[in-house]
């Protein structure tokens, strides 16, 4: 009989507390659990699908020891947490068929990441398509050797002696990083160690299916004066159908990616003499993208917003007085000497807005006053960070600060969230997730304002969800450090997630630079500040449009709306006819006038993702008729202009701003 202090003891979700020997590990618990029926107890997990565990809300190696009391859960590949230590164990065996290939490789990292994993090596030369197969073929020999993964925690010098001796400079360069709190641990499969928090599968034979993806440089840290790495990526699933599935949503999303269909579709390019992260709209995306900012002024005049223009920099005082540069200066551009003054282009908009509000006395009758900018902003960030629209250096904010009352608040967080659930539906996003932003309670040092002002914000910000119905989760630490908000997840075609609305609640700015209005009683009070995107930014958001829509955009939006095609050139006259007559109708109608084929002229018009075609020959000249095809429908057969004309105002996707 072993003594009381000698056991500890696990609790279990849907299950009745279990008082274990200290030391125990999961797999123990969990072995206890396979005679269980699952008829009676609906909480006992599927033991063959358990990749790891957690334990107090920290994921856990199944075969890693419990000292103390704690919760108990299992983790299968299910889970978000279950994939990523699926996948992160995958890198580690990529990483092991690497150094077995190419013995000379440094390790860099290998983490998990959205849809799979990757991992950075350094390597005299860059891996080829033919190495990718030979590294996947050893780690299917890894895989069916079955190896131990073992974890073992080692102090800092023994983990700087065995990285150091091995040669694995960027592993040394990591543990000197560490806190020195931190007590560094390894996990061994095989002849295979590496530095790694974890946690892993059991053993390498738990990753049934997988594949490695693509092969790219990478800048060691994301910085561009460190050396350029080799990341190989790909992914894992734990049968093989699933594999499968997963690597045909990958075509999909290639078939999707903006930056080849914005190149494609002569929408924009990012030119490498001007810059990385840097847009140039075509005249094609440009009209895009004019398109959707009237719809957005439009919709903002009806709703109450003034429309503002600020300039493109301004002093650095004015950052330092908001907070910015204490908390957010690795991520603007050097200030820059203007007559012995320090300037700043622009990270955000917020601080000329208030200067703004600031440039006359403010009553209570004056409020609320909403304004709104799309606005050039400009934000360093890294190159190896860089990715076609969706994070650039410069970049449109869909910009707005409401100033109020605090009894005007609630009033008008609803008054957003009606407006963003109105853009979301126009633009063809029914799909969303929505996360409330709050402080990290136990790092509030990391956030300006005082708990009194940070509670109103949050409970503002709840309430009014709740008034809504709107389910949410609580993001702990997602935050800003002026206030907290919500963050609305746009769901797009595949069932991807992309950046869209927030809305933030803020009384710190207010205090920072003096606001205040006259109210009812005479005496000075404090407004508070809503800062909200209900697009995000012009370029992220057409990035996302584009990969929602494959590029073939919504009658509304599309450059061209109409491509008149003559059969030949005896039909010139009249496609010219039917031409001009759509523009006067108020349609977007392009002329197709070249000297080829009508079957390549068409085809053509489909790249172009041409929402119509009309085709006209011999018999719609005599009979003043067009031939009609729709994008993703084909022949709709003959008609009369005008009758088209009619179909075209019908069209369900003429769209909110027609």
């Amino acid at each position: 009989m072993h003594p009381q202090e000698n056991f500890i003891t696990l609790t279990l979700h849907g299950r009745p507390p279990l008082s274990v020997k200290a030391g125990t590990r999961p797999v123990d618990v969990l072995n206890t659990l396979e005679g269980a029926s699952p008829k009676k107890d609906k909480h006992k997990p599927e033991i063959a699908k358990v990749v790891a565990a957690k334990v107090n809300g920290v994921t856990w190696d199944l075969d890693r020891p419990i000292y103390d009391d704690a919760t108990l859960e299992f983790l299968t590949f299910e889970s978000d947490d279950g994939k990523r230590v699926y996948w992160h164990s995958t890198a580690h065996i990529l990483a092991q068929a690497v150094k077995r290939l190419y013995p000379d490789a440094k390790l860099a990292i290998g983490p998990a990441i959205d849809d799979g994993f990757y991992y950075d090596f350094d390597v005299k030369t860059p891996f080829s398509p033919a190495d990718l197969e030979k590294i996947e073929e050893e780690m299917k020999r890894i895989v069916g050797e079955d190896l131990h993964i073992e974890r073992q925690e080692i102090s800092r010098e023994e983990a700087l002696a065995l990285f150091g001796g091995k040669g694995e400079t960027y592993k040394v360069e990591l543990i000197q990083d560490l806190p020195k709190e931190a007590v560094p641990s390894i996990y061994k499969q095989g002849e295979f160690v590496d530095l790694c928090a974890g946690p892993h599968v059991p053993s390498t034979g738990a990753i049934k299916a997988f594949k490695l993806l693509s092969v790219a440089g990478a800048y060691w840290r994301g910085d561009e004066n460190r050396p350029m790495l080799q990341r190989i990526y790909g992914t894992s699933y734990p049968d093989a159908s699933s594999l499968e599935e997963h690597l045909k949503r990958i075509e999909e999303a290639k078939r999707r990616d903006h930056r080849r269909l914005g190149r494609e579709l002569d929408l924009f390019s990012i030119q490498e003499e001007a810059g990385p992260g840097l847009v140039f709209w075509h005249p094609k995306g440009g009209f895009i993208r004019q398109k959707i900012e009237d719809f957005w002024r439009a919709e903002h005049r009806k709703r109450g917003y003034e429309i503002v223009y600020t300039p493109h920099i301004a002093r650095l005082e004015l950052w330092k007085i908001s907070g910015h540069w204490d908390w957010y200066k690795e991520n603007m551009y050097s200030p820059m000497d203007v007559e012995g003054t320090e300037y700043l282009l622009k990270p955000m908009n917020c601080p000329f807005h208030i200067l703004m509000y600031k440039s006359a006395t403010r009553s209570y009758r004056d409020l609320p006053m909403r304004w709104g900018e799309l606005g050039n902003v400009y934000r360093y960030e890294r190159s190896g960070v860089l990715h076609g629209l969706l994070r650039v250096r410069g970049f449109t904010q869909d910009d707005a600060h409401i100033f109020c009352r605090p009894d005007q608040l609630e009033d008008e967080i609803l008054g957003v969230i009606d407006l963003a659930m109105f853009m979301m539906k126009a633009f063809g996003f029914k799909d969303y997730e929505i996360m409330l932003s709050v402080r990290d309670p136990q790092n509030k040092a990391k956030y300006i304002g005082s708990d009194d002002i940070w509670n109103a914000a949050e409970s503002a910000l709840v309430r009014a969800l709740n008034y809504k119905g709107l389910p949410y989760v609580v993001g702990e630490g997602e935050a800003k450090f002026y206030g907290p908000a919500i963050d609305i997840t746009l769901k797009d075609a595949l069932g991807r997630g992309w950046q869209g609305p927030t809305i933030q609640v803020d009384f710190n700015l207010a205090e920072r630079f003096d606001l205040t209005y006259m109210g009812e009683d005479n005496r000075l009070h404090r407004p508070v500040m809503i800062h909200r995107t209900v697009l995000g930014s012009m370029e992220r958001f057409l990035g996302t449009l584009i990969e929602h829509y494959a590029g073939a955009f919504p009658l509304w939006l599309s450059p061209v709306q109409v491509k008149v095609i003559p059969v030949a050139d005896r039909h010139l006259d009249y496609a010219i006819q039917v031409t001009e007559k759509l523009k006067d109708s108020g349609y977007r109608a392009e002329l197709d006038s070249r000297n080829e084929k009508v079957g390549f002229k068409i085809r053509a018009a489909e790249l172009e993702k041409v929402p119509y075609m009309l085709v006209v020959g011999d018999r719609e000249a005599k009979d003043s008729l067009v031939s009609v095809r729709k994008r993703h429908v084909g022949d709709l057969g003959p008609k009369a202009l005008d009758e088209f004309i009619r179909v075209l105002s019908d069209d369900p996707e003429k769209g909110p701003a027609s």
